[in-house]
């Protein structure tokens, strides 16, 4: 391990265009049923549903969240619906999941999806036996990245000293708090940001693929 990262003994990585390549279309197949469910509930043609939908995720991090704060939206009943996507796109990732097994430390999925979900997709990449767990976005209360208490819930939920973290994720903005608490952060550059910010000042780390990353800081000096 390269010594500027031998202290991190939690490693916590985001799912969705981050443990796959964005390249993958995966967050595309939910997007479009998020803004069919958006246009179904509120009445709205698909124009008006996606501003609504981009808007909410803005302002509360997720769609879902905005959902539930202006119209009581049942969460389990909205994951359900929008995470009915076929994941055929999705491999074995032989390299990745040997890079995930040789880290030291914990190892957890931390996530606005929930685990159901997460379960699958990890299932198809052939990385779930790495994980120790996965914190969802009912475990973080629905509030999700990047609100503060989704990274406070995680660090308390397995004790971990975010000091001694380190955070992977493909949104840069989700970054910021777990810089704030004092989490190493990386940030997986590959196109599926959508709030652009010139501020990268919380970024440690940048790389445009995760598993050759994690090859490369692994390497013997």
């Amino acid at each position: 391990m390269r010594p500027d990262l031998a202290h991190i003994d939690a490693w916590l990585f985001d799912l969705d265009n981050t443990l796959y390549p964005g390249s993958a279309d995966l967050f595309p197949q939910m997007n479009a049923r998020i803004g069919a469910y958006v246009a179904r509930l509120l009445n709205l043609d698909p124009d008006a549903a996606h501003r609504v939908q981009k808007d909410y995720f803005i302002r509360h991090g997720t769609t879902l969240a905005g959902l539930m704060a202006d119209h009581g939206v049942d969460p389990y009943e909205y994951l359900a619906d929008v995470h009915d996507i076929e994941m055929d796109v999705l491999e074995h990732n032989a390299p990745l999941a040997a890079a995930i097994a040789k880290l030291p430390g914990r190892k957890l999925v931390f996530t606005n999806a929930d685990a159901p979900y997460a379960e699958k997709v990890l299932d198809r990449l052939g990385i779930r036996e790495h994980f120790e767990a996965i914190h969802d976005v009912h475990a973080s209360a629905y509030h999700p990245k990047p609100h503060p208490h989704a990274y406070a819930s995680v660090c308390e939920a397995y004790r971990i000293d975010p000091k001694r973290a380190l955070f992977v994720e493909d949104m840069a903005r989700n970054l910021a708090p777990a810089k704030a608490i004092g989490m190493t952060t990386v940030w997986v550059d590959n196109g599926s940001e959508q709030a652009p910010d010139a501020d990268r000042s919380f970024i440690d780390f940048i790389t445009h693929d995760i598993c050759h990353w994690l090859e490369t800081i692994q390497e013997h000096p």
